[in-house]
């Protein structure tokens, strides 16, 4: 098994030092031939914008879209926004997951904050609840299709969901010791 981290901005370090501590093999994803052999696809968060820019400067839209169908792909944050059919603002997405994304939902970087949510499809592996951060982060405006919310604050505000093998976070896994959401992740190859 070998999981590509989408290494054109953000914190991909940080989820291939999860990766590694659970013994997995990464490969970091900045060219289309960086796609070739991998079992899963992480796009961390970061700067959707930037991200989204980066990737067709170079080339990577289309190859991301057609590895899409084969492989589990997961966006925390930034990915979320990469990988939504729609956003609150015009720039370059992947646009797979059939969902509607409002960006910086929860205000500015000095608004972010730490919460723990109640996550059922993590409860196979510990069922306590999951220290989520939240740092400039979007939330899920609507799911569609054959989505759905996987994880809500305490108000209602969906803010994970699940369409098939695809996985989108408005929180930051990578940025706790909680290794859950990379197994639940791993699970789905």
């Amino acid at each position: 098994m070998k999981i590509g981290i989408l290494a054109l901005q953000g914190d991909f370090r940080e989820h291939i030092s999860v990766l590694h501590r659970l013994g997995i093999e990464t490969a970091e994803v900045r060219l289309p031939e960086d796609l070739t052999g991998l079992s899963g696809l992480i796009i961390p968060g970061g700067e959707s914008t930037t991200i989204g820019k980066l990737a067709v400067m170079y080339n990577l839209l289309e190859p991301l879209r057609e590895i899409a169908d084969g492989i589990p792909i997961w966006g925390p944050c930034a990915g979320m926004i990469f990988m939504a059919k729609e956003i609150d603002q015009e720039q370059p997405l992947l646009g797979i997951m059939d969902i509607t994304v409002e960006r910086n939902a929860f205000g500015r970087q000095v608004d972010s904050f730490k919460t723990y949510l109640d996550i059922p499809v993590l409860n196979k592996f510990n069922p306590k609840p999951y220290p989520a951060v939240f740092i400039r982060a979007p939330k899920l405006a609507a799911v569609r299709g054959n989505g759905k919310v996987i994880a809500e604050l305490k108000d209602g505000t969906a803010v994970a969901a699940q369409q098939g093998k695809w996985l989108v976070t408005a929180f930051h896994p990578e940025l706790t010791e909680d290794d859950r959401f990379h197994r639940y992740f791993l699970s789905l190859i």
